[in-house]
């Protein structure tokens, strides 16, 4: 794989986003739109009009547990958007790797965000969709405020989508006649996407113009609508960060790799919860706790706990990579990378993956760490295999994949440590990108560089420019060439100075894809 450096500078540890209270409401002149449910009332300052705590849905309570987003109650008076929404019901896990946005949370919680510029019209749209292992995480991060990505020209959305058992359930007695069942948080992303095509001009933005992205769970989803006949022209652009793709999902009634069918899982939850043959409204009446139960994101992969994605037919079709492999995706430009360090030093979370990666090539594991070190030791392969095997050979690909089918992709590896981290950190781990991405190093972090900053500003102009173009490059950032397989060219992000990494070994990913089934 053949590297572009650039030369500037990136990273920061979600840490740094920590909040102990709840972010309080907008300051400002008063801003207003009107949206389908009513009139709205945000704050407008430093060239941004702000609108936050939106509900882009009715509340999933009660009947609505467990059903596809239905439309909000009207309102006639102007609705305060100056305050986030709850944020959908999780466990928080008490490490860097989730600081929270400090906001409530609850099971009332489809709400989203909405930054423009003052006085904008026909502005492309960004909709950002949050990471955290579909258990955990919020639209109301510090590190996605969209106020930056804002003063450079664009609508920035955030959302957040049900989580947990309340965004990926199923069981028989819910299923009804013509609607979609089992993923509801995908239908949630759906449902936001439809409301920024009915309602993203009254704040200046283009309903034709919108490029979805996320990272981690968030990438998946994009994946996960990039494949979905509902979801077809309500974007326009993709971007993915260490999104994955190589899933092997579960369906409603089959079984997946991992991953028990979705009614199994769900059968299984009702008589763990003590229901003996539950209609619908039993299980609604369950009390929001025991459904999240002990769900957090390390155990949600977990064969008797599983709450994930699933062929369902209408909105999950099939794998990403099947999917792709077909050209069966939506023909859009996409972004699509990965971090140079994803995992490393996270063994306490990939205990999972790494079960999984020794019965999938535990019998090639001479011939991989002859790879991964010529020398025969350990360190090359403890450092990088489960980092490939998740996001690395997934994203390549997906690249791959899309060139093929002759629509635009640019892939990426961030390889940016911040400047006063680099003498710890041994490259760029997973979700350090965000802050960059959204420009906002210096709102989440006292230790920033000019250096850093200088990184922040070129990322941001590179995902600004490609919702509005389809192409990240322009004026005063290095060239970044679209994709082909042939050339197997990426961008790399990384420090000045610093000398670039080698690249992701071709033989390295060559090796895994091989031994991938074919989609």
């Amino acid at each position: 794989m053949r590297v572009l450096g650039l030369a500037l500078a990136l990273s920061l540890a979600l840490a740094a986003c920590a909040q102990a209270e709840p972010r309080p409401p907008l300051a400002g002149e008063r801003a207003r739109a009107l949206v389908d449910g009513g009139p709205i009332e945000g704050r407008s300052a430093g060239g941004v009009a702000a609108f936050r705590g939106v509900p882009y849905a009715a509340a999933p309570v009660g009947d609505l547990r467990w059903r596809p987003p239905q439309p909000v109650a009207a309102w006639t008076a102007p609705r305060d958007a100056s305050r986030f929404g709850s944020d959908c019901l999780q466990h928080p896990l008490p490490t860097f790797v989730d600081p929270g946005s400090g906001q409530p949370r609850s099971e009332d919680c489809l709400y989203l965000n909405v930054w423009a510029p003052e006085q904008a019209k026909g502005r492309p749209v960004m909709v950002w969709i949050h990471g955290g292992g579909f258990t955990i995480g919020s639209g109301a991060m510090a590190v996605s405020d969209g106020a930056a990505l804002a003063r450079q020209g664009v609508v920035v959305v955030t959302l957040n989508y049900r989580l947990g058992r309340f965004g990926f359930f199923a069981h028989p007695a819910l299923a009804r006649p013509g609607e979609p069942t089992g993923n509801y948080a995908i239908m949630d992303q759906i449902a936001a996407l439809q409301w920024v095509k009915r309602n993203i001009a009254a704040f200046g933005g283009d309903p034709t113009n919108v490029t979805v992205f996320g990272e981690s769970a968030g990438g998946g989803s994009v994946l996960a609508l990039m494949g979905s006949p509902a979801a077809r022209g309500l974007f326009h652009k993709a971007i993915v960060e260490s999104g994955g793709g190589r899933d092997v999902l579960a369906s409603l009634e089959a079984s997946g790799a991992d991953a028990p069918a979705g009614y199994a899982a769900g059968e299984a939850f009702a008589e763990k919860a003590g229901l003996k043959a539950p209609d619908a409204a039993a299980l609604r009446a369950l009390p929001a706790e025991k459904v999240l139960g002990d769900l957090a994101f390390f155990n949600n992969r977990n064969r008797d706990d599983y709450t994930g994605p699933m062929i369902d037919g209408r909105v999950v079709t099939g794998n990403p990579s099947a999917i792709f492999a077909r050209g069966e995706q939506a023909p859009v430009p996409l972004i699509i990378g990965f971090n140079s360090a994803e995992l490393a030093g996270a063994k306490a979370v990939t205990g999972g993956w790494a079960k999984q990666a020794a019965a999938k090539f535990g019998p090639a594991e001479a011939g991989l760490r002859k790879i991964y070190d010529p020398n025969g030791g350990d360190d090359g392969l403890a450092a990088n295999f489960l980092s490939d095997l998740i996001f690395v050979e997934p994203a390549r690909f997906l690249a791959r994949a899309h060139a093929r089918a002759g629509h635009p992709v640019f892939l990426y590896q961030f390889d940016y440590v911040a400047e006063a981290k680099r003498a710890t950190t041994p490259g760029a781990g997973h979700a350090t990108e965000i802050a960059y991405v959204f420009d906002t190093v210096g709102q989440v972090d006292s230790k920033v560089s000019a250096q850093d900053r200088a990184m922040s500003a070129v990322v941001s102009r590179y995902w600004t420019a490609f919702a509005a173009y389809g192409d990240p490059n322009g004026a005063g950032r290095p060239s970044w060439p679209a994709y082909r397989p042939k050339a197997d060219t990426l961008l790399n992000f990384m420090a000045s100075g610093g000398a670039p990494l080698a690249g992701r070994s071709a033989a390295r990913l060559d090796y895994i894809e091989a031994s991938w089934p074919k989609p």
